[in-house]
């Protein structure tokens, strides 16, 4: 890349898995991002996050619970201080649980509490980022990641159009459903925030080996973040609004 993927970016869920691939591979790429905003509950126990703030000066730490409306208002406070009038380029909505729950077995604790985490935080974290998302838009005049844009972490799993019967996902009521729902949001968000320059999609990592993905997982997080970061570099305002696979395909709501 000629130009850095965007000056800031900002990742939840930052500690393991899908979030800390992001945090490495941003941090390898060249150039790469001025500042990594890396997020997560307890920071002082996130071993892997500590020994990159120790290798590179580009790289912040926070705390942040996502669905704790004080911990995003102090995290918000926190990052305008480190972004300042340049705002923030990227916020990558990554933080989620996986609650299994077949429909024989499923409860109502299980479906809230993972709408909570997975579908309603995003929509919060989103609002209470939009300031500086919105500063960081004024600065660039084309849409993409460069300039302002709002990722949300999805699953192949929350496609309707692909719902199959006795598919492998019939025994995750919790998750694929916050998931089509966090579709919804996105789809909503990329509707309201287009004329502020503010680009919004749904990502679908693939289905990666890590704690939440399990160890059937055909991809590794190093086979798949490079294309990631690739693709979020390619984002234009054709991408508004889509729900889009971690090689760029489009996928079917």
């Amino acid at each position: 890349m000629d130009q850095p993927l965007c000056r800031s970016v900002l990742i939840t869920g930052a500690n393991r898995g899908i979030g800390l691939g992001l945090v490495q591979g941003l941090l390898a790429a060249s150039p790469c991002p001025e500042v990594i905003i890396a997020t997560c509950r307890c920071p002082e126990s996130a071993q892997e996050l500590q020994k990159l703030c120790k290798q590179y000066s580009n790289i912040r730490v926070l705390p942040l619970d996502v669905v704790s409306e004080n911990s995003i208002k102090e995290t918000v406070k926190k990052v305008e201080d480190i972004v300042g009038e340049k705002g923030l380029n990227c916020l990558i909505n990554n933080a989620g649980i996986n609650v299994f729950g077949s429909l024989e077995d499923v409860t109502m604790e299980a479906m809230l509490t993972t709408f909570k985490t997975n579908t309603v935080a995003q929509l919060m974290l989103s609002k209470a980022f939009l300031p500086l998302l919105k500063k960081a838009a004024k600065q660039s005049a084309t849409m993409g990641c460069h300039r302002a844009a709002i990722v949300n972490m999805s699953s192949i799993s929350a496609s309707i159009a692909l719902a199959k019967p006795n598919d492998n996902f019939h025994v995750i009521y919790p998750y694929r459903t916050s998931k089509a729902a966090l579709n919804m949001v996105t789809k909503s968000l990329a509707t309201d925030l287009k004329l502020e320059g503010i680009l919004c999609i749904a990502l679908h990592p693939g289905w990666i080996q890590t704690d939440m993905g399990g160890t059937m997982a055909p991809l590794k997080v190093h086979d798949a973040i490079p294309a990631i970061i690739s693709l979020l570099a390619q984002l234009s305002e054709k991408d508004n609004g889509a729900f889009l696979d971690w090689q760029g395909n489009i996928l079917p709501w």
